[in-house]
């Protein structure tokens, strides 16, 4: 057994890896999510992966440095993933951390919800 399509979205999204995103994904998604600022909702899976997640979440000035923390388990018939990104752009170093619920058919991701931390500064003791 592989590793579970969670993990593998988990380490995509860190890697700001867009076509493996996009082929973990089922051709309509049910996803919602939830930032500090705002709460998003998309059936596109090019829409949830180009226009949220590495356009306005994980923008072109955000580098993802490291896949801080990474943890899998299943609640009934959802997988959960959580993981922690070291992330640095023009305001500094910061961490990230998400918490994913994922509906799996046919080894693609068919029903998504992430809750997002934002972007929490580290103070230079702490890079």
């Amino acid at each position: 057994m592989g590793e579970p399509v969670g993990e593998r979205f988990a380490r995509a999204l860190a890697a700001k890896d867009g076509p493996t995103l996009i082929d973990l994904l089922a051709r309509e998604i049910d996803f919602r999510g939830m930032t500090p600022g705002r709460f998003w909702e998309t059936t596109s899976p090019t829409e949830l992966v180009d226009d949220m997640m590495l356009g306005r979440w994980f923008g072109p000035g955000d580098h993802i440095d490291a896949l801080e923390a990474i943890e899998n388990d299943t609640v009934a018939d959802r997988e959960r993933v959580g993981y922690r990104f070291r992330i640095t752009n023009e305001d500094g170093v910061h961490l990230v951390e998400q918490q994913a619920y994922v509906g799996i058919e046919d080894d693609h991701i068919v029903w998504l919800r992430i809750m997002c931390s934002g972007y929490r500064p580290l103070d230079a003791e702490s890079v």
